[in-house]
């Protein structure tokens, strides 16, 4: 249950201002059409973060339990530091043609890889080395942040004190980190 909750709270966080949430609010401008929007972010996710976990669990089955302490540590703290970078714009729409749930499947699983989400589910399942609850949450976390934009778009995306929300995510990230470097992994 730690796996699944710690998951959707982390992400949840990260996603805030991130360059997938922007993507969102563009794909509900452009197709008005919300439950096909969140069914492809849903599923994008889905996928992207079951290969991203299964990427953590197999890195900390290979992994000593020292090496995979550090590297956690390591990547907790990069992550906290990326909340601190400008997201750039989100990727092109998608292809054409596809639909809202076509082109939201798609753009939003390539807007996923290498994105700060992406590489904390492989840490976060590396950590807790429960697939299905650090997926489940991590895909959670990418709803809870990214369906209000969905339906709310705008007005409620230009209220939210981003640079707070950021500094919120970050320490939420350096606590993980802290947490590994202390041994505190779930490896023991």
């Amino acid at each position: 249950m730690q796996a699944l909750l710690v998951s959707a709270g982390v992400v949840a966080l990260a996603e805030i201002g991130d360059k997938t949430q922007l993507l969102a609010l563009v794909l509900a401008a452009r197709f008005r059409a919300p439950l096909p929007v969140i069914a492809g972010i849903f599923a994008a996710t889905l996928a992207n973060h079951l290969l991203a976990g299964a990427l953590g669990t197999l890195l900390a089955a290979s992994i000593s339990p020292q090496i995979m302490r550090w590297a956690l540590a390591l990547s907790f703290f990069a992550t906290a530091a990326w909340m601190f970078l400008p997201d750039q714009e989100p990727p092109g729409q998608g292809p054409s043609g596809f639909g809202a749930f076509g082109t939201t499947l798609v753009s939003f699983f390539l807007a996923e890889i290498g994105d700060k989400t992406q590489l904390a589910t492989v840490a976060l399942a590396a950590k807790y080395q429960q697939l299905l609850p650090v997926v489940a949450g991590t895909t959670a976390g990418m709803l809870l942040a990214n369906v209000p934009v969905v339906y709310l778009g705008g007005a409620a995306a230009s209220r939210i004190p981003l640079k707070l929300v950021h500094r919120i995510a970050a320490a939420a990230f350096v606590v993980l980190g802290i947490l590994a470097l202390l041994g505190h992994t779930g490896l023991e």
